[in-house]
């Protein structure tokens, strides 16, 4: 996804900062429901490894949607409830069907989030627009997720080369 173009208005980066919660909110249900959808005798086979990554991509998710949610009301904006998004997914998409499709499916997200993050950086520092939050502290926050993001990508990619 390329945002293509700057950040001109509090209204835009409220609708580009609540796509982030979104797309967190999608990676947190995912991560969440992975294990649980892969039939039972496949669930004793996982590594630890990867459970561990899954609960860390929960929980990281949820920790970048309350980050962004705060800007969004600084911006004095609504998001979705994750609970209207997790029922959304769950219809939406199937469970993958084993270990490796949910390696896949989280590097998947990882990177898609992390491009998402790297656009919305970039269409906000081409902006001179003024806006109702610190341009530093959206900023930097951008910064931290995205680079977070990226390590989620690293950690999976690992996580995928050693199971090979």
């Amino acid at each position: 996804m390329s945002l293509g173009q700057r950040v001109s208005s509090d209204h835009q980066l409220a609708r580009l900062l609540q796509i982030g919660v979104v797309l967190e909110e999608v990676v947190e249900s995912r991560a969440a429901h992975h294990l649980e959808s892969l039939p039972p005798d496949e669930r004793t086979d996982v590594d630890e490894e990867v459970r561990e990554l899954l609960d860390e991509a929960s929980e990281e998710s949820a920790e970048h949607r309350e980050r962004l949610e705060a800007l969004i009301a600084d911006l004095e904006a609504e998001t979705v409830a994750y609970e209207e998004i997790n029922a959304l997914v769950d219809a939406q998409y199937g469970p993958p069907e084993d270990t490796d499709g949910v390696l896949y499916d989280q590097l998947a997200n990882e990177e898609t989030a992390y491009k998402f993050y790297d656009d919305l950086i970039e269409a906000v520092e081409a902006s001179d627009a003024e806006f109702a939050i610190d341009r530093e502290r959206l900023l930097e926050t951008l910064y931290e997720i995205r680079e977070e993001e990226k390590e989620g990508v690293e950690e999976v990619t690992e996580i995928m080369e050693h199971i090979a």
